[in-house]
């Protein structure tokens, strides 16, 4: 614990202006990151009488070790810089919204030659245009599968089209009408995109153009007695009103708005947004978050903002925002949120008529998922406090390890050797930070996990000299306050002499052996056992298994990887240069099996004797084959 007062900055130092603040910990990692219209009488609250500041920012202060900041011109830039870091660094005091599940997208990779529609999860791509969020993912595929009689646009994985594009016959989807098969030069690829430029329009709420072109065309057809034609745009009209009339109207025609709802208290909160295009409701989301800084409901909806659209393009940005609450930086974030989307963006909260209905309806969502993340958080964080606290007593450490690491290793007969590192803070993973060891010449597994620790530690005291701007991007600055290892005592003595080597012995270091489920620390002749059913045990387990399961899969790649150059290096006049060009080109071993001699020659530095040598090769020939 850190007095604050021994990194307090001197009296006349701070900046009155506008800015950003960052609170870094002994070994230099971000804590806390806040902004403030003016520097110096925000950082001067936390460091006043530390009784007077409330439990969750006394604790912030106490664990942090320095404080630093910078300048900005505006309230703009410094929403904007704050925003960044919190995504950057993600300072475990800070307020961060999370899904309260992953809601599926209906996405149209508008960056792709041949833009594709399909279901997406996660993170955000350039160039991709998303709908949604969905709150079932089998309303999207209901809705993509009506949409495609409309709009028959590409809806298959990229390996399914390059198959259909090298066999020169499309999927069952362009048998049936339901896919242009751009794969075969039914349609050119701008055709292909003006069909998913359509597509977007209608997804957007805007179906007015391609109803009034398909009526234009049903008639037409009617009035020349061509039926058939005539059916097919009567099906297509069909299908593009059950695909509109999937969304509920729920305000007058031509209204875009975003309605976003907050149910808040003391420790936690929830929030829920309804996006509204054109008068329907065109998807929704929810997140929910605990509160490890002290924010009121007019704080928690800026957080809400920024991070609802901080990451979007400028047609997700409405003209309207409603909120439950307006901040104080109500103006800047409505001149941020102007600046995303190119045009004024108005802010204000909904007081009467069916605007305030259906925020009324949005908070009994965001209710109901907090009701719900209370149960399961007060499950799993009291789980996890008693694991953490377990492992300290049962193990006589001096603080609880809120951050431990794993190591284990895999090979095959001592082949293709990889070690692995699994990182766990506060009894979660932490997925960022695991790291792969490639392993040259090890003689056994001993071997092997010394040489991995060696590694890993020796780059730790490397890095904690740099600076902290430099700590920012180094990958192993942080150590953990416990080391397991997959093995019994002689494992975990050998692990010790390296830690003690290296020169880190204050790190604590434990062993689990498989076959008992023993816990075993260097030095000591016998093993803590750990009750079954207990939770540290089960912490232990759960550590163990997924750095188990993180270097199987490593080894499995790089042994795969191994297994395809060799195959072609025992093709004669295939170097390295030619296999992993032909590798590149075909994608894979098995792609590469399924060509034909013009196919492969075809490849850049492989000429037509060489083609034929490596399709022979490859099919178990022992002749030469012909073209």
């Amino acid at each position: 614990m850190t007095d604050p007062a021994s990194y307090r900055p001197a009296p006349g130092t701070v900046p009155t202006g506008p800015g950003v603040y960052r609170f870094r910990d002994p070994h230099g990692r971000v804590v806390y990151v806040g902004k403030a219209k003016s520097l110096r009488a925000r950082l001067a609250n936390y460091f006043q009488d530390p009784a007077q500041l409330h439990p969750r920012t006394r604790a912030m202060v106490t664990t942090a070790a320095s404080v630093e900041w910078t300048v900005v011109r505006s309230e703009v830039e410094a929403l904007i810089l704050e925003h960044t870091w919190i995504k950057q660094y993600d300072p475990r005091f800070n307020v961060v919204f999370r899904d309260d599940k992953s809601y599926p997208y209906l996405a149209v990779t508008m960056n792709e030659e041949f833009p594709r529609m399909q279901v997406m999860r996660g993170d955000r791509k350039k160039g991709v245009r998303y709908f949604g969020p969905y709150a079932r993912a089998w309303a999207i595929r209901e809705t993509v599968d009506t949409l495609l009689t409309a709009l028959p646009v590409r809806t298959c994985a990229p390996g399914v089209f390059r198959k259909a594009e090298r066999q020169g016959r499309p999927c069952l989807l362009g048998y049936i009408d339901k896919c242009a098969a751009p794969c075969v030069g039914r349609v050119s690829p701008e055709e292909h995109r003006e069909l998913a430029e359509r597509v977007c329009e209608v997804l957007a709420g805007d179906a007015k153009s391609l109803v009034r072109d398909l009526t234009g065309t049903m008639q037409a057809a009617a009035e020349r007695q061509d039926f058939e034609t005539a059916a097919r745009a009567r099906d297509r009209l069909r299908a593009l009103d059950n695909v509109m009339a999937r969304n509920a109207i729920v305000l007058a025609a031509g209204v875009d708005t975003d309605v976003f709802s907050l149910e808040d208290d003391e420790l936690e909160a929830a929030a829920h947004v309804f996006h509204v295009r054109d008068g329907r409701i065109a998807g929704e989301r929810g997140w929910v978050v605990d509160k490890p800084e002290p924010l009121d409901s007019a704080g928690m909806v800026v957080r809400l903002l920024e991070e609802a659209y901080g990451n979007v393009d400028a047609a997700d940005v409405p003209p309207e925002v409603l909120v439950p609450h307006l901040p104080d930086e109500a103006a800047a974030l409505t001149e941020w949120l102007s600046g995303l989307r190119g045009t004024r963006v108005a802010m204000r909260v909904p007081a009467r008529g069916k605007k305030a209905e259906l925020a009324t309806t949005g908070a009994g969502n965001a209710r109901q998922v907090l009701e719900q993340h209370r149960l399961k958080r007060a499950s799993d964080l009291t789980t996890r406090s008693a694991a953490l606290q377990d492992l300290q007593e049962s193990l006589g450490l001096a603080e609880a390890p809120l951050r431990i690491e794993c190591y284990d290793i895999s090979h095959t007969q001592g082949t293709h050797q990889v070690g692995s590192m699994v990182v766990f803070e506060d009894a979660i993973a932490r997925k960022a930070e695991y790291r792969q060891f490639s392993i040259a010449d090890a003689v056994d597994d001993t071997q092997a996990m010394r040489e991995v620790l060696r590694r890993r530690f020796t780059r730790y005291l490397e890095e904690s000299r740099l600076s902290p701007e430099e700590r920012e991007s180094a990958r192993f600055a942080y150590p953990p306050q416990l080391v397991v290892v997959d093995g019994g005592l002689p494992q975990v003595n050998a692990a010790r002499a390296v830690l003690d080597e290296v020169g880190v012995p204050q790190i604590a270091l434990v062993g689990l052996a498989k076959r008992l489920e023993e816990v075993w620390v260097p030095g000591d002749e016998f093993p803590v056992i750990l009750p079954r059913g207990s939770e540290a045990l089960y912490l232990l387990q759960r550590v163990r298994d997924e750095a188990h399961r993180f270097a199987i899969k490593h080894h499995r790649a790089k042994r795969t990887k191994a297994m395809k150059v060799s195959r072609l290096d025992d093709v004669p006049g295939v170097g390295p240069g030619r296999a992993k060009a032909l590798l590149t080109h075909f994608g894979s071993l098995a792609r590469l099996k399924e060509a034909s001699v013009e196919q492969i020659a075809l490849v850049p530095g492989v000429g037509r004797g060489t083609a034929r040598t490596v399709y022979a090769a490859l099919r178990g020939d022992g002749g030469m084959l012909g073209a």
